[in-house]
């Protein structure tokens, strides 16, 4: 869902095999088998229960893991086919249903949202301007999270302990009760659509379509929709025949009853206290459950799509999803961080000031990421199942990034010596 979370003891820790989908040299396996060393050395003084990790080169699957605890009761070690919900790295699956479904000739980037919209949707102080696809996938629709967003996306699973768990605190959002679960159709209607019961006019921001970027997770969940109803499929239809089935991600899906549930981790507020089990009204933002083993088969996709050699899409719309899309006159700051990802926009994947690109998520009790670096070709998953802790957190991500770093190119430099 949003980035607008911070981005962030059991003394037995256990850590599933990290293993690739093929024979392996022996020192393949044991750069392999010292990863999981290091990582789970880690994993014993984290402050975060558990997480997952995967890497990629433009060729295979280097690693896939997970470490530390999924569920106390019964207790459950988080390996690399725990399912979690993975916040906003979930929207770079946007970008890829819009240009797939150009692909298939049911709409253009450049089309005006409204020629697909059952209700329409216009800046109230600038009517006169369409908003496009590409602005919302590029985040300058001036569509942005208004209070009524915030405070009915996320919707409870069930009623245990309903009182309870509606008053824990989720700032600025708020969980509401199963009963509030609606389709994204109902929910950006109330929204957007002036007669809609939550419509404010500060659900748009003072500029002009086009014209600035300013992230947003309606607009993300608008795109959603206009492919859902420009191609006649439900949006997590689309996405699952497009995108999922076809890389294989068999454990993935957007929905609880989608998933084995069995397999599906806690989010925690802090190590000992787990929040209630969630979904999200506006699920493409940020709703798909997922692994480390699913998303290892999506970052080595997305690897390849930018090396010219994916197979969800053609060259030209790969192009199209990894083109830098803005200029300076679109930002009012800049995020120059090495590891930014908003730098840039491409059709939902973001850019960093070198040109590495990749998405950011947090929601209650998780922070997420894929990265990608374009100079060594190697990519990169991590998620976390535990609210930050600010700088401790922040300590113990950095050595496990580090790590990552470290070995995506020592395993690719191995596994290319061996071909």
């Amino acid at each position: 869902m949003s980035k607008f979370l911070p981005f962030i003891g059991f003394l037995s820790l256990l850590a599933s095999c990290g293993t690739t989908d093929k024979q392996q040299s022996a020192d393949f396996i044991n750069a392999q088998s010292e990863l999981t060393e290091k990582l789970t050395a880690i994993s014993k003084q984290t402050d975060f229960n558990g997480f997952a990790v995967a890497l990629a080169n433009d060729q295979e699957v280097l690693y896939k893991n997970g470490f530390g605890i999924a569920n106390f009761d019964p207790l459950q070690p988080y390996t690399a086919n725990t399912i979690q919900n993975i916040a906003s790295v979930s929207k770079t699956l946007i970008g890829l249903a819009i240009l797939k479904a150009q692909e298939l000739n049911k709409l253009k980037l450049d089309d005006p949202i409204n020629k697909y919209l059952p209700f329409k949707v216009v800046h109230p102080d600038f009517p006169e301007i369409p908003i496009t696809l590409r602005q919302l996938a590029t985040h300058t629709s001036s569509i942005v999270d208004s209070k009524a967003y915030m405070e009915n996306t996320i919707v409870l699973k069930d009623t245990f302990n309903l009182a309870a768990n509606l008053k824990i605190d989720i700032s600025p959002t708020r969980f509401n009760p199963p009963s509030a679960k609606i389709s994204i159709e109902e929910f950006l209607r109330n929204i957007l659509d002036p007669k809609g019961k939550w419509y404010l006019k500060e659900g748009f921001s003072e500029n002009r379509p086009g014209d600035i970027y300013a992230y947003s997770n309606v607009g993300a969940t608008l795109a959603a929709l206009v492919v859902e109803k420009a191609t006649g499929i439900s949006y997590d239809q689309f996405t699952t025949q497009y995108i999922l089935a076809p890389l294989k991600m068999k454990a993935s899906g957007w929905n609880f009853n989608s998933i084995d549930f069995s397999k599906y981790t806690h989010t925690y507020q802090d190590k000992t206290t787990p929040y209630p089990y969630y979904s999200l009204n506006s699920y493409p933002d940020g709703g798909l459950l997922t692994t480390a083993d699913d998303m290892s088969k999506y970052i080595l996709e997305l690897l390849k799509g930018y090396f010219g050699k994916g197979t969800l899409l053609t060259r030209d719309s790969y192009r199209e999803y990894f083109t830098p899309q803005l200029k300076a006159g679109n930002f009012t700051e800049r995020d120059s961080s090495i590891y930014s990802d908003e730098y840039n926009m491409g059709i939902t994947i973001g850019f960093g000031a070198t040109l590495n690109f990749g998405h950011y998520g947090g929601d209650p009790g998780l922070n997420s990421q894929i990265y990608f670096n374009k100079e060594t070709k190697t990519g990169r998953y991590y998620i976390i199942n535990t609210n930050s802790n600010g700088a401790i957190t922040g300590k113990n991500q950095k050595m496990i990034m580090d790590l990552l770093d470290e070995y995506a190119v020592k395993l690719d430099s191995i596994s290319k010596v061996q071909k």
